[in-house]
């Protein structure tokens, strides 16, 4: 077995940071970040995916110079790879979603907040020093939501992503596992004898009037976008959408964006991966508002062929929290880095010099 690396300089991909995670991270912390559903299905769907398709590389063109900027929702951004929302990132560091906020600074990339951060939105754009995107968890209770759109738009970001794939339970059997592994007191944290005490730890909540049970929402319908709409300025993002039928009602409702999503694996045990269904959707769009897809991308080249199969932009998760957990904000730097290096080598190989440049006749199903 491999030795962790002991700095980020030392990591030759995304994967060796994740073995450093795992080392370092108390097991309950470890379960919550590397847990899937069931028996994960999905997760391990997710990256199967990648193997289905391969590069069909183009000779004899100029690629002295890969170009992968692009202009998404009004903004320009430097690279297609975006930061995804994660919640409760002081449980991998205990800079959190502010060392994820200065790497994503310091790299240029777009950032997306979770609802469910340990850290404001306040701070983490003055660490970030330039909006975020901000991703909602509603609640069922639009007197809630009301409150945390408000304040998302006036700390400055411009758009809002609604998350749509976590309106019952998931039954997260690994995470369920690696708890009683964990020989802490974790009670400070837990308060087991408060069911909504979690929420104290999470500021974007506060004085909201939020409570536990509101979390899950099945009577949530497409109607909602056009309500999220309504109540604010800024732009709609539906993120957990695998289907042609919901992208197509995802833009018949207003929305200016889709996520392909399935949670990295943590939502439902479909065991569909999102790299199978993105085709569908960005057929179903058909270029009317962008589509990003996210859920198991480690490497340039799986960035590669979600652009090649029609995404905008791809959006990392457990990549750059397996460096945040590692070695804090270099370790998110680092793997930031690792994916652009291996991206720009992908697109230099196949003989695409700009993101324009690549699509259908890039890769091949075997």
């Amino acid at each position: 077995m491999l030795s962790p690396v002991t700095g980020p300089d030392g990591a030759l991909d995304v994967f060796d940071f994740e073995r450093v995670a795992k080392q370092v991270l108390p097991p309950a912390h470890w379960g919550y970040l590397a847990t899937g559903t069931d028996g994960n299905e999905t997760l391990r769907a997710n990256r199967a995916a990648f193997d289905k398709w391969y590069l069909r590389a183009m000779r004899m063109t100029d690629t002295s110079t890969i170009d992968t900027t692009l202009e998404m929702l009004g903004q320009k951004l430097s690279s297609p790879i975006v930061i995804a929302p994660a919640g409760s990132q002081r449980a991998f560091h205990p800079d959190g979603e502010l060392a994820t906020a200065r790497a994503a600074r310091s790299r240029d990339h777009l950032q997306i907040l979770s609802y469910v951060s340990t850290h404001s939105v306040e701070e983490v754009i003055r660490e970030r020093g330039g909006p975020v995107w901000m991703q909602l968890y509603p609640t069922s209770r639009w007197s809630v939501a009301e409150k945390m759109i408000k304040r998302a738009e006036k700390a400055g970001c411009p758009a809002l992503v609604l998350t749509v794939d976590l309106n019952a339970d998931s039954n997260r059997i690994p995470l369920k596992r690696y708890i009683p592994l964990d020989e802490r007191d974790c009670s400070t944290c837990h308060d087991p004898s408060r069911k909504d005490a979690w929420l104290d730890r999470k500021p974007m909540y506060r004085d909201t009037g939020a409570t536990s049970d509101e979390f899950l929402t099945p009577g949530m319908t497409w109607d909602y976008v056009g309500r999220l709409k309504d109540a604010s300025s800024m732009k709609v993002v539906i993120k957990g959408i695998v289907t042609a039928e919901d992208a197509a009602s995802a833009v018949q409702h207003g929305a200016d964006g889709i996520i392909v999503s399935n949670h990295g694996g943590r939502a439902e045990a479909s065991g569909w991966a999102t790299l199978d269904s993105l085709p569908e959707v960005v057929s179903a769009v058909d270029g009317t508002i962008p589509v990003l897809v996210d859920s198991g991308f480690r490497r340039g080249t799986d960035i590669f062929k979600a652009l090649a199969l029609g995404a905008d932009a791809v959006c990392i998760g457990r990549a750059y929290l397996w460096g945040l957990a590692a070695f804090g904000q270099p370790g998110i730097e680092k793997v930031l880095d690792i994916l652009r290096a291996e991206l720009d080598m992908v697109m230099a190989q196949v003989g695409t010099a700009s993101l324009a440049e690549i699509g259908p006749a890039s890769i091949g199903r075997h």
